[in-house]
């Protein structure tokens, strides 16, 4: 599997750009700030044609260019329904602080398709498997995206935007944030996943469920609901 990250313009969002390999379809999550120019430079050098964009929730630093990519190339933005009005208006995603940076205002026009992604749904995009995780905490309709292990490493992915970070997990103070509903989220979709999982975060660098067990503290207080062991 080709996955290319890159952080956008502002807020060291990361995007990136999945694929089987080099010469086909692909995969855009996140497209945050001006990555426009970046997202054409890795569909141009691995010769590849996006046919959807995954978001992993609603706030601003992740949709930022998801109309203008979704545009360019005629695909679907893919969004939890709890998150869809942030498509519709970004401000109510975010602090009023950052609210009156904009003044209250954003010239904003949501993608022309829409689609709604539902909690254990396995959604088959340019000859990949993602399964979607609803986790709420960070936003109402925070999702992740699990992969299979690839046939070269034999070590599932999951894109975990802004719900589990290297060490930390993302901030739930911002409007329809919830800690209560984030540790729940870390206790039924995160802790149950293999160690050996690699972790594409929404910010910062990548890292793996079993070194996010052993050290972030966050995860200490999630504590994991009884049950089967849920690997990928």
């Amino acid at each position: 599997m080709l996955v290319v990250g890159f952080p956008a313009a502002a807020f060291d969002t990361n995007c990136y750009v999945l694929a089987p390999g080099p010469g086909g379809e692909c995969v855009v999550v996140d497209p945050g700030v001006d990555v426009e120019a970046h997202i054409d430079a890795v569909l141009s050098e691995f010769g590849l044609r996006p046919v959807a964009v995954l978001l992993t929730h609603g706030h601003l630093d992740h949709t930022f260019a998801v109309t203008p990519v979704c545009g360019a190339h005629g695909i679907p933005a893919w969004i939890h329904p709890d998150d869809r009005r942030l498509l519709e208006d970004p401000m109510l995603g975010v602090s009023e602080q950052s609210r009156a940076a904009f003044h209250g205002r954003l010239e904003w026009t949501e993608p022309d398709d829409v689609k709604l992604l539902t909690d254990g749904a396995v959604i088959e995009l340019a000859g990949l498997q993602f399964t979607v995780d609803h986790a709420p905490g960070h936003t109402p309709g925070s999702v992740m995206f699990r992969l299979p292990p690839d046939a070269q490493t034999h070590q599932p992915v999951l894109l975990s935007g802004d719900v589990l970070f290297r060490g930390s997990i993302g901030r739930s103070d911002l409007p329809g944030g919830s800690y209560e509903q984030m540790l729940q989220s870390l206790a039924t979709k995160v802790l149950p996943l293999a160690d050996e999982t690699v972790v594409l975060p929404g910010h910062g660098d990548a890292t793996s469920i079993g070194a996010e067990r052993a050290a972030n503290p966050y995860l200490a207080e999630a504590v994991p609901l009884a049950g089967p062991h849920r690997g990928l």
